[in-house]
């Protein structure tokens, strides 16, 4: 769809941009240069999330381009039913997307859907980076972003292509080209720059410790409460090894486990391979390269065994059923 249909669906409406829960600097660099647009048309909205953003990255982008983004708990009494959001970088009924009070009524995304949603206005598509499609619009209306949109843009297509180099399409390409006249330069390179912190090395050390290789597939647990952007890091981090074309790890978080699934293979898709191991036990999916899940608490199985092995058995039992090759 064409987006002067979404800015004529705006009009008259309160909005709200809706980002996923623990929004990444795609997610947030997409939401923010949407937001922007619409202002070139006169449409005030207010970008929203649900989860802490613990993520250096995203902390650094939103401090340096000035973005200002409300937790969900801040702004539930605002919201009313009627409302108009868009989600950006998700869909409605993911796992990673919170119900919140007001109506979605659009949805910009490039992740798979899992439930197929009936919006007013929809830009679903597989590209590198939800932030292209963003440019896209910019590029069709003739307008030109400004410096830190821009940039912020160009930052969020970078992260979540892993520079270049993990489901990145033409189209991220064209994209990429089109903002590029109107970056900043200096600041994509502050952002770009010092984005771990000295807490992290603990995650990376048990990481390493806990890692299990069988065949071509790694699995890792760390056995304390981790930010999820931390847990993908890590799963790009194992997928460097030549040992591992398909990684699996989980850590704890408030109420449960995140998992993170990585593949780099053509035959074993990460987001079917999330579907398929966490079945029964909670929800998972993603892109064919890169996948994500989160199981609640009570969800695992009554067991006596080591988590880490239940979870093992599992993924491995099946890897071994649907996929026998990589081991």
């Amino acid at each position: 769809m064409k987006p002067d249909k979404l800015i004529e669906l705006c009009k008259n409406k309160v909005v709200w941009i809706q980002t996923h829960n623990f929004p990444d600097p795609d997610a947030i660099s997409t939401a923010f240069g949407l937001q922007k647009l619409l202002e070139e048309y006169n449409i005030d909205s207010r970008i929203c999330h649900e989860g802490q953003i613990d993520k250096l990255s995203s902390v650094k982008l939103l401090t340096l381009c000035g973005i200002e983004m409300s937790p969900y708990d801040t702004i539930v009494n605002e919201m009313k039913p009627d409302d108009m959001i868009i989600l950006v970088d998700c869909q409605k009924n993911n796992g990673n997307t919170t119900d919140f009070v007001g109506d979605e009524l659009a949805a910009i995304d490039h992740h798979p859907t899992v439930v197929q949603i009936d919006y007013e206005y929809s830009d679903l598509r597989i590209t590198g980076a939800c932030a292209s499609i963003i440019a896209e619009y910019y590029k069709d209306l003739d307008l030109v972003p400004e410096t830190k949109v821009a940039t912020a843009l160009m930052y969020g297509l970078r992260m979540d292509t892993l520079q270049l180099s993990r489901g990145v399409t033409e189209f991220d390409i064209d994209m990429l080209g089109f903002l590029f006249p109107y970056t900043d330069r200096k600041l994509l390179a502050e952002l770009e720059t010092n984005n771990m912190e000295f807490t992290d090395l603990r995650a990376y050390g048990e990481a390493i410790e806990n890692a299990r290789v069988f065949g071509k597939v790694c699995l890792s647990f760390l056995d304390f409460i981790c930010p999820d952007a931390l847990v993908a890091a890590l799963s790009d981090f194992f997928l460097a090894l030549a040992e591992a074309e398909v990684v699996i790890i989980f850590a704890k978080r408030d109420g449960g486990y995140k998992f993170s699934f990585r593949s780099e293979r053509s035959d074993v898709n990460a987001g079917t391979l999330a579907a398929e191991v966490l079945e029964g036990w909670g929800n998972g999916g993603g892109h064919a390269s890169m996948a994500g899940g989160f199981v609640a608490n009570d969800k695992f199985p009554s067991t006596d065994m080591y988590l880490f092995d239940a979870v093992q058995e599992k993924a491995i039992g099946l890897i071994k059923e649907k996929y026998p090759q990589i081991l």
